[in-house]
């Protein structure tokens, strides 16, 4: 550039005059009427101000879909908790110890629809060892559970504790919740939960919810173990 050469106006200078000089079109009102835009549904021309009435609606229409979603999610988190509600309900109100695993599966079978259900127990007291929950857990699936810090959530790679189901192969996505006493914090058992569907348990899911089931049904086979 030369001495004295003035650089051109570009369209990022005039978009931030405009952007500095809000009274601009209080001085010049009547631009406004003959600014013809393209609008984004067609090839025609608009006015500045349908264009702006355009970007309003879109908005609108956006939030509008922002609070139907928030709506569904809230219907869903309170559908959720009532079941959680009624599930912890059949935990407390179940006396004899010796039933708490089989309420635990059926209840979870049939509160949150999950299509195959199963926990197993170890290192229960002695009165509850010839219990089938008590049975059939292999040194590789305690040392398994130990290593879980969150549930395992995916597809059934042949995993031993599917095997505890009713229908195996059926499984397409399956979820593993360790069982853990505060007490102790090794795991006593591992609950498994399986669906046909292999969405229903992705390995890309949140475990929160996972997690709480963990914690109360954790809480509830407590009452199987000695006490420490």
């Amino acid at each position: 550039m030369t001495p004295n050469t003035i650089p051109p106006i570009t369209e990022d200078d005039i978009a931030n005059y405009l952007a500095n000089t809000p009274d601009f079109f209080v001085r010049h009102a009547g631009l406004l009427g003959t600014v013809q835009l393209t609008s984004p549904h067609g090839s025609r021309a608009v006015s500045l101000q349908e264009r702006q009435a355009e970007l309003l609606r879109d908005k609108i229409k956006g939030l509008e879909q922002k609070a139907v979603e928030m709506i569904r999610h809230g219907s869903e988190n309170s559908a959720i908790a009532d079941k959680l509600q009624r599930w912890t309900s059949e935990l407390l109100l179940t006396r004899d110890p010796r039933e708490l695993p089989w309420v635990v599966v059926r209840e979870i079978a049939a509160q949150f629809q999950v299509p195959q259900v199963a926990v197993k127990v170890w290192g229960v007291s002695p009165e509850f060892a010839a219990e089938p929950y008590a049975q059939g857990a292999s040194e590789d699936v305690m040392a398994f559970a130990a290593s879980l810090t969150l549930p395992y959530c995916g597809g059934n790679p042949g995993l031993e504790a599917a095997q505890w189901l009713d229908d195996p192969k059926a499984v397409a996505s399956l979820a593993l919740i360790p069982l853990r006493s505060v007490a102790v914090p090794q795991a006593f058992g591992l609950l498994v939960l399986a669906s046909n569907d292999a969405q229903r348990f992705a390995a890309d899911m949140g475990t929160s919810f996972l997690e709480r089931i963990g914690e109360l049904t954790s809480a509830a086979l407590s009452r199987l173990r000695p006490e420490v």
